[in-house]
């Protein structure tokens, strides 16, 4: 063959394969109208603050090509927002930012619906449940707190917000289970809000508050409070990383509030994988970090099936000692 056919032949094949690999790097599926990122609260508070920076920086760093908002739908523990969204059964232009209540108000029979009557899409993070005692407490350490409930698991009242069987409920069960002591007989006493809960502590209403670290952060850097531990499975960082975790003193409770994406059920292969995609160069973001830093949370992203085992093993745990504190239902 002459040399210039070749070079042309050549170059012909040069053109299709990157006609083939350039449609192969292209998303099968991609949003095409507005995406709709819910919430099953009002405005204010976690979950909310959590879908608004998320749906910031997609907009921002125009990480999809369509436009988002965020939806309120609160009422029923959830209920209105599962039910909003499995409504839109296969279309992933509807996405709900999630609890750990997702689990828990299930078991606890406060919503029909389980974390599988959904399509698990992404995790985005974990926010570290503390235990606070007021800054003249007796107890001067974890390992303090850990033999006072083993001798007598209602020595003192535990203030937690804002619902019995949460994780901040499940937080000091597992500890006064591990430990020996008898978690039917915790005294603990549920507030409206992390806030309200501190300020009962700091009225000496309660011995000790079971909340995420962050929410404990001010009362402790002004030194009005001192947190004995945080249930994490190494230190946080920033102010919170003078806190030991529990492990480090010898107990192995890790409970964490955490935030993962929910699709309705029903969603394919390539609508999962185009979100995963999404989330994950979402939470390497620098807006994204910045606002972790802000509010003591720590990035842990997991793909659909990653989270769908681990929502099977979280399920699993709370429900177990949910059970020990008469509450599943």
């Amino acid at each position: 063959m002459p040399n210039h056919l070749l070079r042309s032949l050549l170059a012909a094949i040069v053109v299709v394969i990157g006609v083939v690999v350039e449609c192969a790097a292209q998303p099968s599926w991609k949003p095409v109208k507005n995406v709709e990122i819910i919430v099953g609260v009002s405005p204010g508070g976690g979950i909310d603050r959590t879908a608004r920076t998320l749906q910031k920086i997609l907009q921002d760093r125009r990480m999809i090509e369509v436009s988002s908002s965020v939806v309120n739908k609160p009422g029923g523990g959830g209920t209105l927002a599962q039910a909003y969204l499995n409504q839109r059964a296969g279309d992933a232009h509807y996405l709900e930012v999630s609890a750990t209540s997702l689990l828990t108000n299930r078991i606890t029979g406060r919503t029909p619906n389980n974390w599988d009557d959904f399509t698990p899409v992404a995790m985005l993070y974990d926010e570290f449940i503390g235990f606070a005692v007021k800054a003249d407490s007796p107890l001067r350490s974890g390992r303090d707190l850990a033999a006072l409930l083993k001798d007598d698991a209602s020595a003192l009242p535990v203030g937690i917000a804002t619902s019995a069987g949460n994780t901040n409920h499940i937080a000091v069960a597992l500890l006064a289970k591990q430990v020996g002591g008898d978690v039917k007989k915790l005294r603990v006493v549920v507030f409206g809000s992390g806030g309200e809960s501190t300020t009962a502590l700091l009225g000496g209403h309660v011995g000790l508050v079971v909340t995420p670290a962050a929410t404990a952060l001010p009362q402790m850097q002004t030194g009005a409070l001192r947190l004995l531990a945080v249930a994490a499975p190494q230190r946080l960082s920033g102010p919170l990383a003078v806190v030991p975790t529990w492990k480090e003193q010898g107990y192995d409770v890790i409970v964490a509030n955490w935030r993962p994406v929910l699709g309705p059920r029903g969603l394919s292969k390539e609508q999962i994988a185009y979100w995963e995609a999404v989330f994950a160069r979402f939470t390497q973001t620098e807006e994204w970090q910045r606002e972790l830093e802000a509010t003591g949370g720590v990035n842990h992203y997991m793909g659909s099936r990653e989270l769908a085992r681990f929502f099977a093993a979280q399920h699993a745990e709370f429900k177990s000692i949910l059970s020990e504190l008469g509450l599943a239902k």
